[in-house]
Order: C-alpha cells, then sequence, then structure tokens
C-alpha cells in the first residue's frame, strides 16, 4: 500500500485520557450492567504524543483527526459526562505534531451558546478541522438541540462527525439511525456530515442517504474491514468512491490490523486511495 492514510477518527489514547475515560467507563458500565470495555493490548496504558506517531508511521498512517469527545451519562446525561476531553487538552496533544495530529470539537449539546462560541474559537484560533458528536446519552440527531452547533459548522465550513447507527452501550440507537441523517441534510444541504461507524446495521440505509445528498458522508471507524457488509464494499469501490472515508476509533479498535484487513478487500486502486486519503483531505481540507 503506497497511500499515505488519514485516520478522520481518533479518540483521546494519551495514558492520562485514557486511564481517566476507562474510570468513567467502569463506572457507566457498572451502572448500566454490562461489560466494560476492554481496550487492544497495544493500547492498555496509552501512548505518549511521540509513541503515537511511532505506531502512525508503523501503520502507514499520516495524518490523525484526534476528538475531544463528550460522553454522557445514560443514568443522568443532564447534569454529567462520563468523559470530557476538554478542547485544552486535546490541543496540549496536537499542538506537539501539527503535521501529523489535528482537533475535532466535541459537542455537548447540553452547554448551549457557550458550546458554540467554544466550537468557534476551537477552529478559529486553535485550528481544529472539525467537530464530533456522540448522541446516544443526548437525543436524536435531528433534534434542535445540535441545530446550533450545525449551523456554526455551516458557517466555518468545517465538518462535523457523527456516530451513525447501533450504540455499543446500552444506550437508544434509533438516536442515531441513517433517516434522520435525511432530515438534517434536507435542512442544512451545506453542512458537511460524516456519517461514522458504517451506519450498522442500517447500512444500505446510509448508503440512500449518502448518494442523495451531496453533503453526506460515510466513514467507516469503528468497524474491521472484513466485516463491512457487501453493499458498503460495492458502494466503496464503484458509485461511493467519492463518499466514504477510512478511519480507526482508536484506542477502541487496531488500526494496524484494520489496514492490513483492507488490502484484502481487493478494492479498485483509485477507489482505496480516495477511501484512505483522497476524500478525507477533500473534506476536511487537509
Amino acid at each position: 500500500m503506497t497511500t499515505t492514510a488519514i485516520d478522520y477518527l481518533v479518540c483521546p489514547f494519551t495514558p492520562d485520557l485514557l486511564e481517566r475515560f476507562a474510570v468513567g467507563n467502569r463506572e457507566s458500565r457498572k451502572a448500566q450492567e454490562s461489560t466494560p470495555i476492554k481496550f487492544p493490548d497495544h493500547f492498555m496504558a496509552g501512548k505518549t504524543v511521540p509513541e503515537y506517531l511511532a505506531f502512525m508511521d508503523e501503520c502507514g498512517i499520516g495524518t490523525s483527526l484526534v476528538a475531544s469527545v463528550k460522553f454522557g451519562s445514560i443514568t443522568d446525561p443532564q447534569s454529567r459526562l462520563t468523559f470530557d476531553a476538554t478542547v485544552d487538552e486535546i490541543r496540549a496533544v496536537v499542538d506537539q505534531a501539527p503535521d501529523r495530529l489535528r482537533g475535532l470539537y466535541g459537542i455537548n449539546p447540553i452547554t448551549r451558546m457557550d458550546g458554540v462560541r467554544e466550537l468557534e474559537r476551537a477552529v478559529r484560533e486553535f485550528g481544529f478541522v472539525g467537530a464530533y458528536i456522540h448522541p446516544y446519552e443526548f437525543g436524536p440527531i435531528n433534534h434542535r438541540m445540535w441545530y446550533p452547533f450545525f449551523t456554526k459548522c455551516c458557517e466555518l465550513d468545517v465538518p462535523v462527525v457523527v456516530q451513525i447507527g447501533h450504540s455499543g452501550g446500552i444506550h437508544n440507537s434509533s438516536y442515531a439511525r441513517p433517516i434522520l441523517v435525511d432530515d438534517v441534510a434536507c435542512d442544512l444541504p451545506d453542512l458537511k456530515f460524516v456519517a461514522s461507524h458504517t451506519g450498522w446495521p442500517w447500512v444500505e440505509e446510509l448508503i440512500a442517504a449518502a448518494w442523495k445528498h451531496p453533503n453526506v458522508y460515510i466513514g467507516t471507524a469503528a468497524h474491521m474491514p472484513k466485516y463491512w457488509d457487501a453493499s458498503l464494499v460495492r458502494f466503496i469501490n464503484t458509485r461511493g468512491q467519492d463518499k466514504v472515508m477510512w478511519g480507526t476509533d482508536i484506542p477502541f479498535y487496531d488500526g494496524k490490523k484494520m489496514l492490513e484487513q483492507l488490502r484484502e478487500l481487493g478494492l479498485r486502486t483509485e477507489a482505496e486511495a480516495k477511501l484512505l486519503h483522497g476524500n478525507a483531505a477533500r473534506v476536511f481540507k487537509l
């Protein structure tokens, strides 16, 4: 593989942030009586920025977009988050390697206009290249609470990455059905909307939305290529080759294995290059 990949979605990976996430995840999963998330062995303790850059080099990843993710509490989403990576914390990470790492602003809709103003500062002053939403603890993706953030993204001309499809936690997956993306795209045709996590199990519903709307894209993060739906592989390889981008959701998934499995799909050379680099470079203006 000669194409240097762009990973459009990476979660906080440094030891301090990863430990804080793990603590919040254990507490949340205990409250829900579900199994805590287990990170890949080589990420269990997290990675410093130099260690992560070496990992990117090993994998063939040129650029990673790191999100200041906001995960809400399923038991009390209006008053607390189980994990909150701040803008300043992500800045401290990406500023160590600004030619390789870029920030995504994690949206917490509860912050309302304070959050909208912080989003603008993150983009205009700190060089963040987009926004990120984990909707399941908060509400449907077409709810009015998201629209001030969506319209600010339109104004700033930056994409919003949203997890679409089922939730890995005990959350309401209907909040992120692909058909809701259709509502948002109809309302805001200038919003660059990256529907992450393949939309599974409603993959064809998401393909329909991406094919219909020029501003809707599909992201593959958090799904190993050997499990991608055949309809998605066909879309990447043919009429959707300009509409899909590759990502990992590191540290939850192994980026190196993902790239190894991707090579085994036998995609057309041009389609693979667009998936790994070209589409994200265009949409995020990298």
